[in-house]
């Protein structure tokens, strides 16, 4: 037997042990593919074990995360900082392997996997990014930045709809570098797929603009090596490779839906190692694989000191560049609180056309932004001026045409993200957030600063009606950990929230009203700490108007209406819910004093998240049903959202604490 065929029937040995040992795992894939993650590892894929983060290393997606051990055991044979006893301790608490992918907690995994589809479009941002850092900073005999971006998908990722978004737009922007690798074994959880996936997969890849390339039998690795070969010689196309696999190979379950989501079992995982012809101990590798692998993951070493001397010419030739690539990749940013342009607004406007002044700033500093939309930059005003589209003729362009594929944008957003050197903003409407929820979700899971613009944020769209008018928006991301929401009430608010977003790790969703709204004197950087004092009284208030967005403005006319019947009270503005959490007990106390019991939240959304604030005697509010048809001010005076009633609240929350 080859070393290579005893390094393929390693992966699928350690990967049954691990998921036997774990007693929960996915061997199926595992077994199946791992002829293709070998193949790939060993012969396509340049890495550098000893510095996993390298600039210039190809990148590898397994969008079908259940099969994490696929990827623990590549990662464990060619040298990565992943031991046998991190194998042992598949999917225990605090392990490097857990039960699937995580960005961040193993040297080697690229993004987090999972929810299927979603790695297949991280893997089209990897590859966006990869082209466009191309354009910015390749030269004549200079290709700093040239590497490939492979993903393993199996039936389930494309099954869903997300990968036919990220797919069609991968083949439009004619993503050359983007490989695929199916591995159809026309297996899922339920059993075959010829009841639930019968489409001519080949053809409709080829309709996207694909190049399609067919295994017919994934266990021969000369045909993967032709395959792999051909699919990197055509840079005019993305390619799929069709390799046709048997889940669960050498084992007893093979070509079997029980093989998909459970362990083997103590004799079908011992039937399995006679078939293949294994002795060696639980865990164990052979001196002669360990040996091959290794050899492997040490010669390619040499791809990353070619590099490494490459770019020392490129620093005395091109020596600008060179500063611009290194700034880039270290993801430094202009002191974001020092522009103070963000923050010089006067006039009464929306706040999506102050989101669109400032990001066109903010553009000029950073020009490693990227900003993108599903086809409403005209709405959300997110276009960077004069910066160009992204596009096979344009691939310096700063902008992105994604199309109405809102599934996808966020999925490409966080790879572009991921993949280091750039910074992306994507945007739409604020109802169809949910069409994103997934991708957003990931964004946060994993601790990166994607930022997602939002706009119409509320039953002030008006004439759309229910469909496009966002009613429970507000309070699912806000349910989401890790994640800032802001909903700012002006121009400084707005400018606020993109500081907040630019100046920290996590995902940023920044909520733009439509409709114009005024600008607070007092508003501004303040902002940063998710509520502050907008408008205060004097000596201590009788009563505090808590709101966001354009509901401040209800706010501040309800304290007037107030103070003229002696009553005091004092304007809250909390664009950012869990920025205000963060802050310190002493600065909530003096915003939101506890002895003050008379409240009123104002929102035009739904109402669940406002209980905390409004307290046991206050009044909250808010939406308690979807929108309707009609002009906005129509509507915000059907639903309650006036001044009068506000301050008409705010008598009735007195009137239970006196």
């Amino acid at each position: 037997m080859s070393v290579a065929k005893k390094s393929v029937d390693a992966v699928r040995i350690l990967s049954a042990e691990a998921i036997q040992r774990a007693n929960s795992g996915h061997p199926g894939i595992c077994m199946g593919a791992a002829p293709i993650g070998y193949e790939l590892f060993a012969d396509f894929l340049n890495f550098s074990y000893k510095n996993p983060k390298w600039d210039n290393r190809d990148r590898f997606i397994l969008s079908a995360g259940h099969g994490s051990m696929l990827l623990y055991s590549l990662l464990h044979l060619f040298g990565f900082n992943v031991t046998k006893e991190d194998l042992m301790n598949f999917r225990q608490l605090n392990s490097k392997t857990p039960g699937h992918p995580e960005y961040g907690k193993t040297d080697g995994v690229e993004t987090s996997t999972g929810p299927l589809g979603q790695g297949i479009g991280n893997a089209v941002g990897f590859a966006v990014a990869e082209a466009h850092l191309a354009a910015m900073f390749n030269r004549p005999d200079y290709p700093v930045v040239d590497h490939y971006t492979y993903v393993l998908c199996g039936d389930g990722c494309l099954e869903e709809g997300l990968s036919y978004e990220a797919c069609s737009f991968a083949g439009t922007q004619q993503l050359g570098k983007l490989i695929l690798l199916y591995d159809k074994n026309d297996i899922t959880i339920e059993g075959k797929i010829n009841s639930t996936f019968s489409e001519d997969t080949a053809t409709r890849f080829a309709a996207q603009g694909w190049q399609v390339i067919r295994v017919n039998d994934a266990n021969n690795l000369a045909m993967l090596k032709a395959a792999l070969t051909r699919a990197k010689s055509d840079l005019t196309r993305p390619s799929i490779i069709i390799c046709q696999s048997v889940i669960g190979y050498g084992s007893p379950l093979a070509d079997s839906a029980d093989s998909h989501g459970a362990p083997l079992g103590e004799e079908n995982l011992q039937k399995s190692k006679q078939f293949l012809g294994w002795t060696e101990q639980p865990f164990c590798v052979p001196a002669d694989v360990k040996a091959h692998c290794l050899k492997i993951a040490e010669d390619k070493l040499e791809k990353e000191n070619a590099w490494n001397a490459l770019f020392k010419k490129y620093q005395l030739d091109y020596p600008e560049l060179a500063e611009r690539y290194k700034k880039f990749m270290s993801g430094a940013d202009p002191d974001l609180l020092d522009m103070s342009d963000l923050f010089n607004f006067n006039n009464t406007e929306a706040t999506r056309a102050s989101g669109g002044k400032i990001l066109n700033i903010l553009a000029q500093a950073m020009p490693n932004l990227m900003s993108g939309s599903a086809d409403l930059a005209p709405s959300t005003k997110t276009e960077l001026k004069g910066k160009g589209y992204f596009s096979p003729d344009n691939r310096a362009g700063c902008n992105i045409h994604f199309g109405i594929r809102e599934h996808a944008m966020a999925a490409i957003c966080n790879g572009i993200q991921l993949h280091g050197g750039l910074k992306i903003v994507c945007s739409t409407f604020f109802s169809f957030s949910d069409y994103m929820k997934g991708g957003i979700r990931m964004s946060a899971l994993m601790d990166i600063p994607v930022i997602y613009v939002m706009t119409h944020d509320s039953i002030g769209v008006g004439e759309d009606g229910p469909t496009h008018q966002p009613v429970e928006q507000l309070i699912s991301l806000r349910a989401i950990p890790n994640i800032k929401v802001f909903r700012p009430c002006d121009g400084k608010e707005t400018a606020a929230a993109y500081a907040s977003a630019l100046t920290n790790n996590s995902p940023t969703v920044i909520v733009l009203s439509r409709q114009n709204l005024p600008q607070y004197r007092t508003s501004g950087v303040s902002a940063i700490t998710g509520g502050y004092i907008l408008s205060d009284c004097e000596g201590t208030p009788d009563i505090i108007l808590i709101g966001t967005g354009s509901e401040v403005e209800l706010c501040t006319g309800a304290q007037e209406i107030l103070a003229g019947e002696g009553i005091k009270a004092r304007v809250v503005s909390m664009p950012c819910m869990e920025e205000f959490e963060k802050q310190t007990d002493e600065y909530k106390e003096h915003v939101l004093p506890s002895s003050v019991k008379a409240r009123v939240c104002v929102e035009a959304a739904s109402h669940f998240a406002w209980y905390k604030y409004a307290g046991d005697n206050g009044e909250i509010i808010a939406m308690r049903s979807f929108g309707t048809s009609a002009p906005a001010d129509v509507l915000f005076k059907h639903f309650g959202y006036t001044k009068e009633n506000v301050a008409e609240k705010a008598k009735l929350s007195l009137s239970k604490v006196r």
